[in-house]
């Protein structure tokens, strides 16, 4: 880490959050600690969004993405929401271990959020210390970064930040740490929550024509805008919860307050991508009834879509009726539109280039012969492209009763025969979008807890491979290979 004890460093900010929408948020700062120390910087996404790497790799960068210097042009606040939690509503969330420090608009004209988790309390605690724990923050970096790798949109990790202080957990006293990521935005569907709870049709509308002026300028002034907004914040969650599904990744905690209108994966607390293939797969501690379970997240997008729906009834139609009738042609066609990505990506993963109706019996053949014998997902679609190369042996180790598969694989290999595409095309094809590296969960543990004691090493390793999950790598292979039978079951937790 270079040293600029005393350069704190400059960000290009236009805070349009700050500056159209008092009432949405509390000013607040982030609170002193004792020792910030940057544990890992992201210098090529410091660079992709004009930064300079070398004054934020530094004492001074570490205190402000700490949040306890202000840079200038910064309008630091801690947002207002509410949610759904675990369907339960809450009317008042809101940001309460979190600081928005201000927009960046990058080189090529993006605006970004940069936001801070574990800052400390803000108006909107309710009852924890504002703080985050290192193992979390780092579990958030690595799996948001290893989802970016993998096309996922998502929110980025900018810096990790050690703050020299211990936190208490129900696990005992952990080394304290601040997340510094990036978004599009931090705008949700609880943010619109809060202020139909209220009965505050002004700060809706405000607050809508502002996400479409961010989101969907196309759509700004047009009569029907907050209809065809609402339209595009579904298709942008289909296809985001599509992508999940198609990974094997449960995001653990999908209340109304995680679901961005950007479309971007937002809060990786109790997440897991599944080893054995289970749609019933849950890892959260929490979640007891299996609500955001690996293949409930399609119906619970569109539950939260529908609660979206509702806040912006009265500015899509004034005639409740026809705005009710309107908001459910939308919220009705999510599912089809989830389909209709969801069967994208797996023809995709399986090489179907050519749509027919044969497909998706194909794939659930597919996906049956996987989850009758817990076969590992993600190993199961690279084996079944070296199947296509001639070698079936690699998919047939994977299966405790091998001749189950054959029905399937033979119709399969005679279908790819048939195509007007060469086997091993289509085999390189498919190694394009079914990763080889995940963040297989007995590998992200081991990084966490090398780290929590001080080792960085296997996390840098973890990280590296992660950031290229599609490209064999001799030196790799640990990290390809599903979890030893004596891990788990596994349970993942929020860390707050």
């Amino acid at each position: 880490m270079t040293d600029h004890p005393g350069a704190t460093p400059a960000f290009a900010f236009d805070n349009s959050y700050h500056r159209e929408l008092s009432g949405a948020y509390a000013p607040w700062q982030g609170e002193k600690v004792p020792a910030p120390r940057l544990v890992r910087f992201n210098t090529a996404l410091a660079q992709e969004l004009g930064l300079d790497p070398e004054a934020l790799d530094s004492p001074a960068g570490a205190a402000v993405l700490c949040g306890m210097r202000t840079p200038a042009g910064a309008a630091p606040l801690a947002m207002a929401y509410a949610g759904h939690q675990f369907g339960g509503f809450s009317p008042q969330l809101g940001d309460g271990r979190a600081l928005l420090v201000g927009e960046i608009i990058s080189p090529a004209g993006a605006r970004v959020d940069l936001h801070l988790k574990g800052s400390g309390r803000t108006p909107f605690s309710r009852g924890g210390d504002g703080k985050a724990a290192l193992g979390p923050v780092l579990r958030e970096y690595l799996m948001g970064e290893a989802m970016a790798a993998l096309g996922v949109p998502t929110t980025r990790a900018l810096a990790a930040v050690a703050t020299g202080e211990k936190i208490h957990r129900d696990s005992g006293a952990k080394d304290g740490a601040v997340l510094a990521r990036v978004a599009a935005s931090h705008l949700r569907v609880g943010t619109f929550q809060f202020f139909a709870a209220r009965g505050d049709t002004e700060m809706l509308r405000k607050l809508a024509d502002y996400a479409i002026a961010r989101h969907d300028p196309d759509l700004a002034g047009q009569p029907d805008r907050y209809l065809h907004f609402l339209d595009r914040v579904a298709g942008r969650q289909a296809r985001l919860v599509a992508h999940w599904v198609s990974l094997g990744f449960v995001h653990g905690v999908m209340n109304t307050d995680n679901m961005t209108l950007s479309g971007e994966t937002i809060d990786y607390g109790p997440c897991a991508f599944i080893d054995g293939y289970d749609p019933a797969a849950v890892f959260s501690s929490i979640d007891t009834t299996g609500r955001y379970a690996l293949a409930r997240q399609p119906d619970i997008a569109v539950w939260n879509l529908a609660r979206l729906a509702e806040c912006l009834l009265g500015l899509i139609d004034a005639d409740d009726a026809a705005a009710i009738a309107r908001a459910r042609e939308v919220i009705n066609g999510v599912p089809a539109r989830y389909q209709a990505a969801w069967l994208g990506h797996m023809r995709a993963k399986l090489g179907l280039t050519q749509a027919t109706p044969e497909d998706q019996p194909c794939i659930m053949g597919f996906l049956q012969s996987l989850q009758d014998q817990s076969v590992d997902y993600t190993a199961a679609f690279r084996a079944l492209a070296t199947a296509l190369r001639g070698n079936r042996a690699p998919l047939r180790a994977l299966y405790r009763r091998p001749e189950a598969l054959e029905p399937w694989l033979e119709g399969y290999l005679a279908r790819a025969a048939s195509a007007n595409r060469a086997p091993d095309a289509r085999a390189d094809a498919m190694d394009q979008v079914n990763p080889l590296y995940i963040p297989r969960n007995h590998k992200v543990e081991e990084a966490l807890q090398a780290a929590e004691a001080g080792n960085m090493a296997p996390f840098e390793s973890l990280l590296t491979v992660l950031q290229q999950p599609f490209t064999p790598s001799p030196d790799a292979q640990a990290y390809a290979m599903a979890a030893p039978e004596s891990f788990g079951p596994y349970k993942t937790y929020c860390g707050t």
